[in-house]
């Protein structure tokens, strides 16, 4: 059963320069994994766009209520390619009240816009 579906959209070079404006930003946004390439290079600009674009598009899953911290969801790639979701502490309480089992992410990005979309199902 369908619980919650959030999209959400992010234009590349905005997240970007927030970023740069706001020291501090991307450590309160992403896990230091969730900011690195697996070569241990940092991840790029559209990459982390979606990034965030996935973690509004799960709080919109979950129907947007207040008190989620952001480094509660993690968007990571698992082999082969598939971008995957874990949620811990707020975010997985929330889910769990709601009767979350699974999530289902997709990531996008081209034309200088990043996107994505998360269902949440029971």
């Amino acid at each position: 059963m369908i619980i919650g579906v959030g999209i959400d959209v992010a234009e590349i070079e905005r997240f970007a320069a927030s970023l740069r404006r706001t020291p501090g930003l991307a450590d309160r946004l992403f896990l230091g994994r969730e900011l690195l390439l697996p070569s241990g290079e940092r991840r790029g600009d559209a990459s982390l766009a979606a990034r965030f674009a996935a973690k509004e598009a799960l709080a919109k899953a979950l129907g947007a209520p207040s008190g989620l911290h952001w480094t509660d969801a993690e968007v990571y790639v698992e082999e082969g390619g598939r971008p995957r979701l874990r949620v811990t502490g707020t975010v997985a309480a929330c889910a769990e009240r709601l009767g979350v089992r699974s999530w289902h992410i997709s990531l996008s990005h081209d034309a200088g816009v990043a996107s994505a979309v998360v269902i949440a199902e029971g």
